[in-house]
């Protein structure tokens, strides 16, 4: 979908009613239009393909409303992907993340949702200092390996050639 052609579907009728669907709201009393999104506009805006945020839809992650054929993204599903994104970043499983979203529409006041949140970045940050002490271990072995490497190299029986037999 072209840009024009998504500037004229967010002025529509049925964008209005869309966007009123999702959000349960009443047109806002400015008038403005909500933003919208084409596919190809979000994966630019945010780096990454079409194809990765189709792949979130069809997890459950995302759920953009359709003018016809077309996927038709608002603030908050871009919003949604940024989130989605962030975990992913941080390690989260597509699951903990669906189940982190879930809790924003289930609670008003968002308690809930902070809590989970914080169970599960305590969770993460000690899985993390888990990792990062293997890490280390890992170095400190490799580093030993190289120092011996390169003695046994700098002893004189791996520094004459010798002749073959």
């Amino acid at each position: 979908m072209t840009e024009m052609a998504l500037m004229e579907l967010q002025n529509s009728r049925s964008a209005r009613a869309a966007r009123r669907d999702i959000s349960g709201d009443s047109p806002t009393e400015s008038g403005k239009a909500e933003a919208l999104f084409s596919v190809s506009q979000l994966a630019r805006q945010l780096g990454v393909t079409a194809r990765t945020i189709r792949f979130y839809e069809d997890k459950g992650l995302l759920a953009p409303s359709r003018a016809g054929t077309t996927r038709v993204y608002t603030v908050r599903d871009r919003a949604r992907l940024v989130l989605i994104l962030r975990g992913k970043r941080l390690g989260f499983s597509l699951r903990e993340i669906k189940e982190y979203l879930d809790l924003y529409d289930i609670d008003p006041t968002h308690l809930a949702q902070v809590r989970q949140l914080l169970a599960g970045v305590r969770k993460r940050i000690a899985k993390l200092h888990d990792q990062r002490a293997a890490l280390e271990q890992s170095l400190a072995e490799l580093a030993d390996i190289e120092r011996q490497a390169e003695a046994a190299l700098a002893e004189p029986i791996f520094s004459k050639k010798t002749k073959p037999e």
